[in-house]
């Protein structure tokens, strides 16, 4: 297990979660199902399989000095810095070109830091299988077991099993469907949801970059050479800066020639994309409302999210349903239960108003 190493994935703003998810605390940071951040659970979860030492993180430079103070025995050689975000793909391509100057036979699982998993041993057993897979140089992507007609994932359709009877060859990868074609994708139990989670040996994913997305192969051979003569830190910005946006789901998966799906059932996985999935998370009282944080009083109130950044804050609710308030203390939200993925909008009104300080 020595070549194997943990790639994370934790430099993104999770505005969906706004207000308590900002620029300088952004979702990993916050505590949102337990004590401890989601950052923190993340890694919590890794340490059976990777040692502090083989587990990187990947990026921005604002958030290094407060990802480390989380988990300080993760070395500071082990931050890869994004210097702006370019989409996935570069993400994993530069991580790869790190681990290739490190360990030239080095697989690499490609993970998030803002996940909830609640079945720890089978992740740790995808994960064992997964490494297994690698080293016969599949590319592996885990699969969620859809629980039901998700039209806000992206989806993965199975086709052949592989012959250790636990794996299949991935036939597509699909968009996110209207809620028809999910009710058919549910019945037909052959597709999964992306999960957003990779295994591969790096070489065999920058043989992709190559074949795919050519461009971004030369800005990390680039990278790699200057990470080789030890002046990476002088070059890589400007590099970087060429680079087009893409996601490695566009740029690599939905071409490549074999691509195998580890099927993940039963995981208690969810992407806390929103608010609205902390209700699936999170324990609720006998009228449906989950109280997070603060001191709340409750009147015949029913299916309501509260979270507060104030524990001795005391709100007091009477007659509500259906709604989700969060109360960050320079902003508040109140939104309907169920509508809390047009969040964007108002990070969008945010921006065209020059209300940063917001953000």
């Amino acid at each position: 297990m020595d070549n194997y190493y943990a790639v994370i994935m934790a430099g993104g703003g999770g505005t969906r979660l706004w207000p308590l998810s900002r620029r300088e605390r952004p979702k990993q940071l916050l505590r949102l199902v337990s004590e401890r951040s989601m950052y923190q659970i993340a890694i919590d979860r890794l340490l059976r399989i990777f040692p502090t030492e083989r587990i990187l993180i990947v990026t921005i430079a604002a958030q290094v000095e407060a990802l480390h103070a989380e988990f300080p025995s993760i070395p500071l050689e082990n931050f890869i810095i994004e210097p702006m975000p370019k989409g996935t793909a570069s993400v994993v391509g530069l991580a790869a070109t790190y681990l290739l100057e490190r360990d030239p036979e080095a697989v690499m699982a490609v993970l998030t830091a803002d996940h909830v998993i609640e079945n720890i041993s089978l992740f740790h057993d995808l994960l064992e299988k997964g490494r297994t897979l690698a080293e016969e140089k599949h590319l592996i992507t885990l699969g969620i077991e859809p629980t039901y007609a998700a039209t806000g994932y992206g989806y993965i359709q199975a086709g052949a099993s592989l012959a250790n009877g636990y794996s299949w060859q991935v036939d597509q990868f699909v968009e996110k469907p209207d809620e028809k074609t999910a009710q058919e994708y549910l019945k037909s139990g052959k597709y999964f949801w992306n999960s957003g989670m990779f295994i591969w040996k790096a070489s065999v994913i920058m043989t992709e970059f190559a074949k795919q997305m050519p461009e971004l192969n030369s800005s990390l051979k680039e990278i790699g050479e200057h990470l080789h003569k030890g002046d990476a830190d002088k070059f890589i910005p400007g590099i970087w800066e060429k680079i087009k946006p893409q996601t490695i789901d566009y740029g690599i998966m939905e071409h490549a020639g074999d691509v195998v799906v580890l099927p993940a059932r039963d995981l208690g996985w969810n992407d806390v994309g929103s608010w609205d999935s902390l209700f699936e998370i999170l324990d609720a009282d006998e009228n449906g409302n989950v109280f997070k944080s603060g001191k709340v009083i409750s009147i015949n109130s029913r299916n309501t999210l509260y979270q507060s950044e104030f524990d001795d804050k005391l709100v007091a609710l009477v007659d509500i349903d259906d709604l989700v308030i969060i109360d960050s203390g320079k902003a508040l939200l109140i939104c309907r239960k169920g509508q809390t993925q047009k969040i964007k909008q108002i990070v969008e009104e945010l921006k065209k108003k020059d209300l940063d300080t917001y953000l």
